[in-house]
């Protein structure tokens, strides 16, 4: 089973930084995906980004593209997410999953990231 815990949520200025972690715990996840997602006040949870399992693949939702940038560190059992030039409309809880065998998916508990204007 396995457990992932976000950090690096904070208050920040809109042209501001952040970087997320993600601890993974309980088995390694090197074996796979794993992915950051944020839910906004009022609005469903959406796809920020992706990585494959080695960490040579990355996909990026084209609000965040250029700006944001995925990576995971699988001797850690690590994975984040630098946040750079940060707007209002960033704004939200981010979640990162693993994508476990069978269709299944480990979630995290979220981290608040809030863009002041």
């Amino acid at each position: 089973q396995v457990q992932l815990v976000e950090s690096g949520g904070g208050l920040v200025q809109a042209g501001g930084s952040l970087t997320l972690s993600c601890a993974a715990s309980g088995r390694t996840v090197s074996d796979y995906g794993m992915n950051w997602f944020r839910q906004a006040p009022g609005k469903e949870r959406a796809f920020v980004a992706a990585i494959n399992s080695n960490g040579a693949s990355t996909y990026y939702a084209d609000s965040v593209k250029a700006r944001f940038t995925i990576s995971r560190d699988n001797a850690k059992n690590m994975m984040y997410l630098q946040m750079n030039s940060l707007k209002p409309e960033d704004t939200a809880v981010y979640y990162c999953n693993a994508e476990l065998p069978g269709s299944r998916r480990a979630w995290g508990q979220g981290t608040q990231v809030t863009v002041s204007s």
